[in-house]
């Protein structure tokens, strides 16, 4: 039944229209296209809405983050990304961070990187460097110049992603440092993440669960 379920999200989120408005129960928007309510910036890093899109500039050396002020537990999670210049970037899931700073003291990263090679859908983070990256003949498919389409599914400690359809990893993580947190979106430090978000939409199965007891 959970093979079918999944078979059944990846299908529907490779439609063209599922990204703009997924018609299935449960889902929710986090992005409005208008402005940055129901997320909170963390750090000093540009977050403005240009054109229906979120845009994220370094602007600084620092890391930089763009926090939904809603925490999730359990959730299938879908967007669009374009990268516009090679600094890295990521979903950051699970997280928190040290008060009035972007120091995260909890959480782990779903990796985005335009450059091939640099293992986008793979884990990152718990203070445990790489958890898991995508097979080598799947680094290639990240579209680098181009918008992409990703999957993040995580139920209990089980994560999966799909880039652009196919899926990168299926990674059971025997223990995650933090269970619950925010969901972040990340500009690495640097100073040269240049990064487009679009059509963010969350699936809370947590809440879904409750509803059900």
């Amino acid at each position: 039944m959970r093979t079918l379920l999944c078979m059944s999200l990846v299908a529907l989120f490779a439609s063209p229209t599922f990204a703009q408005q997924p018609k299935t129960p449960g889902w929710e928007s986090l992005f409005n296209g208008k402005d940055l309510k129901g997320w909170t910036e963390i750090g000093n890093e540009k977050w403005v809405v240009e054109e229906g899109t979120i845009y994220g500039a370094g602007i600084t050396k620092e890391y930089g983050y763009l926090a939904t002020e809603k925490t999730y537990r359990d959730f299938h999670m879908s967007l669009r990304f374009k990268c516009e210049a090679g600094g890295n970037s990521g979903v950051y899931l699970h997280t928190a961070f040290k008060p009035g700073t972007a120091t995260v003291t909890k959480g782990r990263q779903i990796e985005i990187d335009r450059n091939i090679g640099h293992h986008t859908g793979g884990i990152y983070g718990d203070d445990k460097g790489w958890l898991v990256w995508p097979a080598p003949e799947l680094e290639t498919v990240i579209r680098p110049n181009d918008w992409n389409e990703m999957l993040i599914m995580v139920e209990g400690n089980r994560y999966i992603t799909y880039l652009n359809g196919i899926k990168m990893i299926d990674f059971t993580y025997p223990s995650p440092a933090a269970e619950e947190g925010v969901i972040a979106l990340q500009l690495h430090s640097g100073g040269e993440g240049r990064m487009r978000f679009k059509d963010l939409w969350i699936r809370d199965l947590s809440k879904q669960s409750a509803a059900g007891e």
